[in-house]
């Protein structure tokens, strides 16, 4: 299981975001949830990167994305 580079970040669009709490449930070290009820990415290396990628992926508003 490879840890995400620390080059790569994650990014959570707020305008997108519904605060469903999916990515939350893939990647619980990397996304957290604001008090806005929004998600919040907080340590992207903190989970795999498939994990993460899970997490991207599960998104149902497509809010969450890598940045290089």
């Amino acid at each position: 299981m490879k840890k995400t580079s620390k080059l790569r970040k994650v990014w959570v669009d707020k305008n997108k975001c519904i605060g469903c709490g999916n990515c939350l449930a893939f990647a619980p070290k990397s996304f957290k949830m604001d008090s806005d009820g929004k998600s919040q990415a907080i340590n992207p290396i903190g989970d795999t990167e498939e994990a993460v990628q899970t997490a991207i992926d599960s998104c149902p508003v497509q809010a969450i994305s890598w940045k290089e």
